[in-house]
């Protein structure tokens, strides 16, 4: 890729003054270089080629403002603004937060905090999943219930599935099926078996030895947005209680409605130890993330309450922006439905059209899955929809996907827009990769 994006770019505007913009902040360009000297090289020229030169200015509901002129429709963002960029109700709880109290004592209780724990474990199974770990990041959670099931159980070994990702941190990679982010630390890693999808695959794992826990993605997210078989996980559930483990459903991602219900593992019935929140339960304003557990998985901590703690562990604005999100839940009922169903409708005619180019396109919820034929065309439809004012996410598990992620926001003209740069974006790969 070249800098010729940044002149090209549709909807983009000529670049402010090169040293500083309008009301004495630094320009893009200036930002630019700084993020290439100071940040991560390779993630910075994706944000350059991307933004067309420009830099992030300001955002509402599914539209990006960049401060070349240009707005992008954010279908990306990883899944974190599953209700849109600055929802009201979210921002003004946050704000009513950080104007009282922004931060806690820990030493004192935080009413924002025991309150957020009150409604998650209400939201699940309040007889059965009883107990909230609160933190800020997926792999937060992912860490705090894998040290709490190794030491319930006192066995080191765990089970992890084949295409899974909870997480970069040492054990949330150690469960993470990524061989290239695993290389370099596998000194560090720990005894993590990743398993095929076959039903006996949990009974075999035990058989070799005991495991503490089997933690599922019940739709993977960076693996490529693969709803895992409802029938397998009912199986791998019942063998990993059998086996005395626990069964941990990672929903960070497919959770809190993105997927259809609130909890995608506890509506398969699939009764699992932990359920573990993250990305859009902070409201896509602050980070949180939550695993809600049983009393048995939790005991650890409760025998010795110092035994996994962090500094903003339940961080007073972030559980107020959780608060507000839950209540959006219901809110957009409707909502949910209608860009699940337009979202379904969309990624289907696409696949339809363009065999070329997409092997397969599926959705669950709101969550859009465009499998590419090849590595190659799935990189280049990154750059054209981003060129053409649509993000997407990328997977880095299954580099031939890209995800398609509507907040449930969108508008139906939204939607028809997002469809519509697709269709061209598939069109002009298909011509400048077809043989020659």
């Amino acid at each position: 890729m070249t800098d010729t994006l940044a002149d090209t770019a549709p909807g983009s505007a000529p670049s402010s003054a090169s040293s500083s913009a309008p009301g004495g902040r630094p320009a893009a360009a200036e930002l630019i270089r700084a993020a290439a000297g100071h940040l991560v090289p390779g993630i910075t020229d994706l944000h350059r080629l991307l933004g067309a030169g420009g830099v992030e200015e300001s955002a509402d509901g599914a539209e990006v403002r960049l401060s070349n002129g240009r707005t992008l429709l954010d279908f990306g963002s990883y899944a974190v603004t599953l209700f849109g960029h600055r929802p009201r109700p979210v921002t003004d709880a946050v704000h009513r937060a950080i104007d009282t109290m922004p931060t806690s004592t820990r030493l004192v209780a935080n009413p924002h905090t025991v309150r957020l724990a009150q409604r998650l474990t209400g939201l699940l199974d309040p007889d059965r999943l009883t107990r909230v770990w609160l933190g800020l990041t997926g792999s937060d959670a992912v860490e705090a219930v894998l040290k709490l099931a190794i030491a319930a159980t006192g066995t080191s070994s765990v089970l992890a599935v084949a295409g899974a990702f909870h997480g970069k941190s040492m054990g949330a990679l150690a469960l993470t099926a990524d061989p290239d982010r695993r290389a370099p630390f596998a000194g560090f890693l720990g005894d993590a078996r990743h398993l095929p999808l076959e039903a006996d695959a949990v009974r075999r794992a035990a058989r070799e030895r005991p495991f503490a826990a089997l933690i599922v993605e019940p739709v993977q997210g960076e693996g490529g947005g693969r709803p895992l078989p409802p029938e397998l996980l009912r199986q791998w559930a019942a063998d990993a209680r059998a086996a005395g483990a626990f069964l941990v459903a990672d929903e960070i991602q497919c959770g809190l409605r993105r997927c259809g219900p609130v909890s995608v593992s506890q509506s398969l019935g699939l009764e699992p130890d932990a359920v573990l929140f993250g990305k859009p339960l902070g409201g896509g304003v602050l980070p949180l993330s939550a695993a809600v557990c049983t009393e048995r998985l939790f005991a650890p901590l409760l025998a010795d309450p110092f035994l996994h703690t962090s500094t903003f562990s339940g961080h007073p604005a972030s559980c107020a922006a959780g608060l507000a999100a839950l209540d959006l839940l219901d809110a957009y009922d409707e909502d949910f439905e209608r860009v699940g169903r337009r979202l379904a409708g969309g990624i289907g005619q696409l696949a339809e059209l363009h065999p070329a180019v997409i092997a397969a396109g599926r959705s669950t919820g709101l969550f859009g899955v465009l499998e590419f034929t090849d590595r190659a065309r799935s990189s280049l439809a990154l750059m054209e929809a981003g060129r053409r004012g649509l993000l997407l996410a990328p997977c880095l598990t299954a580099p031939t996907v890209l995800r398609v992620l509507p907040p449930v926001v969108a508008t139906d003209d939204q939607l028809d827009r997002a469809f519509d740069t697709l269709g061209t974006v598939l069109a002009s790969v298909a011509r400048r990769t077809a043989p020659r």
